[in-house]
């Protein structure tokens, strides 16, 4: 009876352990959680889950170049992403299942055996290797092939689904036209020597208006008043010795830096066969384009098509004929190893030859300020220990070597190659610090150290008028020159159209404003300004005869030496020739009249080449919408479920 007694007890309290883990998810005894969701009837398991967490968190990393925390991917919505694409993979193999789409045996194997994870020493399929592997994963073999063929069956679904997605030609075309299509245009830059009259002197009233309504630009930032006291490795270069042998040594571990051969910088332009290269050679010797104007052509940038610095024998069977040049210049056609292209030599490197005996002085410093920094490293627990101890910094410069200063500093402002604001350390610390902390012992990038201390803050303050009076005197001039710029730049404007198209009368514009109205009005002063500041602005300037400076065959993306990019952006923005457009950019104002549109030329190896690049940029775009659409549309179908709680503890799991 007792026996009998105590295993009912038992049975009956294991009832109740088993009842009161389910509750958290526990599915058996081997320590396994419940699965995270399904799509119809194909379940997705938390440790697939955990898995391609971890994948996106570490393919991440790898593209940004630093390691991402598992919060920081629940920010960004790594999380996110990964039961994305375990969602869209189930509903997959649901349909898949549901069609009868599989693949066999055969299909398996060859991929397992073909893996280079799973081969061996001999450099042939190993099976321990393959088990070994799965196991330190914890996957089932069983598990990992179910895997692979339905991989293979998602993909056979996917590949079905997207077969028929073409590029829509009328688009493609479209696409090519405005792309490859160059216009011709005239450009003038308008300044103060173009204004009728110059800029009137502006009265303090004036000034002192414009002084409070643009308050920003002078007012004076915070400034934290630092005590501080640091030791960098350039302190004590003159105290260390140096062996002579190391710095031979040291000379002969950097020859490369010392002894180098004649090099070039060099750009170099692939074109698909000879006879398109030489042709855009013709087309650069007549003057009509450059290297840059053809790359952009077909999308690419100067970082795209640029070398660097290379040697003669880096050019390979270039080489000689882009050594050839003794000034920059276009080298070619000529074979390289991505086919017939086109080099542009923009400067000739000299050689260097520099013996030891010149180098000495240099290497020695550096060798000198290395062995200072480990210096430095030692002393470092002294200096940490001295703080501990309650020593300010005052007491530190005395009993060390670490030098005391102090410095008014302020965020933004530009500080002086060899001064401590110059390290982007004390900045950062400089910017945090509150009057309350106790400095302690901080570190530089270089090897040196530093401590500070913040004894006063002088908040922001609006700097008098009178301290900074040619400031706003220059500042308001500047923005009535600019003013009066572009009420000029609107009258040729609409002079230009009007001479396009009789008849049309040009409408009165700002520029006819008077001075001093305008002044008042930008900061709201409607005090009467005397005289000398109700100049009249440029309205009675007659319209210039001269456009401007020609741009013949502007391609879109193109550029103009010495004008802001903005000015070829708007000259594509102008709709038909004759009509002009005021632009205003980096503070400079421009006038821009379209000439003539050249449509797209759409024959030959370069337009068939781009034609293609567009199309296929295209189908790639429409497959990624279609198949997002088929897949939200399977889920939709099948139905789905979540098991937030599963994900939650994954989540928190994962590292």
């Amino acid at each position: 009876m007792r026996g009998k007694g105590k295993s009912t007890i038992v049975w009956l309290l294991m009832g109740m352990l088993v009842l009161g883990l389910g509750g958290f998810g526990v599915t058996n005894f081997s320590g396994g959680t419940a699965d995270i969701g399904t799509v119809g009837d194909v379940s997705i398991s938390s440790q697939d889950y955990a898995r391609t967490l971890r994948a996106e968190m570490q393919d991440f990393s790898a593209r940004t170049g630093r390691q991402v925390t598992a919060a920081e991917a629940r920010t960004i919505g790594i999380d996110q992403a990964a039961l994305a694409r375990l969602y869209t993979a189930a509903a997959l193999e649901a349909e898949a299942n549901r069609l009868g789409v599989s693949v066999g045996d055969k299909a398996v194997a060859d991929q397992i055996t073909a893996s280079q994870a799973f081969r061996g020493m001999n450099g042939q399929f190993d099976r321990n290797v393959y088990a070994d592997l799965l196991k330190r994963e914890g996957i089932r073999e069983a598990e990992f092939e179910h895997d692979l063929r339905m991989d293979q069956a998602r993909l056979i679904l996917q590949q079905a689904v997207l077969a028929g997605v073409t590029a829509p030609e009328a688009v493609t075309a479209r696409a090519q036209g405005w792309l490859m299509e160059t216009r011709d245009i005239h450009w003038r830059e308008l300044t103060a020597a173009d204004l009728a009259a110059p800029i009137a002197t502006p009265d303090d009233a004036t000034l002192e208006a414009w002084h409070k309504a643009n308050a920003d630009r002078f007012t004076a930032p915070e400034i934290r008043k630092i005590t501080y006291v640091w030791l960098t490795p350039e302190m004590l270069e003159g105290e260390v010795e140096v062996d002579e042998q190391a710095l031979r040594d040291l000379y002969q571990s950097r020859i490369d830096e010392f002894q180098r051969p004649e090099r070039r910088m060099v750009e170099r332009l692939v074109f698909p066969t000879r006879a398109a290269a030489e042709e855009a050679r013709a087309r650069i010797d007549r003057g009509e384009t450059t290297i840059e104007a053809l790359a952009a052509e077909r999308g690419l940038t100067l970082n795209d098509i640029d070398l660097g610095e290379v040697t003669q024998a880096e050019l390979g069977a270039a080489g000689e004929a882009v050594f050839a040049l003794e000034q920059p210049g276009v080298a070619g056609p000529a074979s390289s190893d991505l086919g017939p292209a086109l080099f542009s030599m923009n400067a000739i490197l000299e050689p260097v030859n520099v013996p030891f005996e010149q180098a000495r002085a240099d290497l020695r410093i550096e060798a000198a300020v290395d062995r200072a920094r480990r210096v430095i490293e030692d002393k470092a627990g002294e200096f940490s220990d001295l703080l501990a101890g309650g020593a300010t910094l005052e007491d530190l410069a005395k009993e060390t070597q670490m030098k005391l200063g102090q410095i008014d500093w302020s965020a933004g402002a530009e500080a002086a190659p060899d001064s401590i604001a110059a390290y982007p350390e004390f900045r950062q610390h400089a910017a945090q610090a509150t009057e309350k902390d106790f400095p302690e012992l901080l570190t530089f990038d270089d090897g040196g150290v530093f401590a500070m201390r913040l004894d006063a803050i002088q908040p922001p303050a609006l700097i008098p008028f009178a301290e900074v009076r040619d400031r706003v005197a220059e500042d308001w001039t500047r923005n009535e020159t600019r003013r009066q710029l572009l009420a000029l730049a609107e009258e040729r404007k609409l002079a230009a159209e009007a001479a396009v198209a009789p008849g049309i009368e040009p409408a009165p514009t700002a520029a006819t404003v008077p001075v001093a109205q305008a002044v008042g009005a930008a900061v709201g002063n409607t005090a009467t300004t005397p005289p000398a500041a109700t100049a009249p602005a440029a309205a009675a300037a007659a319209p210039a005869a001269d456009p401007g400076t020609p741009a013949t065959n502007l391609a879109r993306g193109g550029f103009i030496n010495g004008v802001p990019q903005d000015v070829v952006a708007q000259a594509f923005q102008i709709k038909e020739p004759g009509d002009a457009e005021v632009v205003d950019a980096d503070n400079r104002v421009f006038l821009v009249t379209l000439d003539k549109i050249h449509p797209a030329a759409t024959e030959g190896d370069e337009a068939s080449q781009i034609r293609d690049g567009i199309s296929a940029r295209l189908v790639d775009s429409l497959n990624q919408d279609v198949f997002d659409y088929f897949a939200r549309a399977l889920q939709a179908q099948s139905g789905t479920t979540i098991n937030q709680p599963a994900v939650d503890a994954v989540n928190a799991q994962v590292q």
